[in-house]
């Protein structure tokens, strides 16, 4: 799939506006059936790239307190 290297390269602010702009488009109206499904369709992909990388912020928050909360456990000891 020719889009998946682009949308690995997307940071996160990235894919938000332009899914931003996908979602106010869609909601004026105005377009083909075709065209409003492409649109769906680069807002879906568009709206993936956003959650991965919010589950791999996410990820390293979690990461980050564990390790706090162990270095503070382990200094207890």
């Amino acid at each position: 799939m020719a889009g998946t290297t682009e949308e690995a390269a997307l940071g996160y602010e990235q894919a938000r506006d332009e899914l931003i702009e996908v979602v106010r488009r869609l909601e004026a109206g105005g377009t083909s059936l075709e065209e409003s499904l492409a649109l769906w369709e680069r807002g879906e992909e568009l709206a993936k790239v956003c959650r991965r990388w919010l589950e791999g912020a996410r990820a390293r928050l979690d990461a980050s307190l564990a390790a706090e909360e162990k270095a503070g456990t382990d200094g207890e000891a």
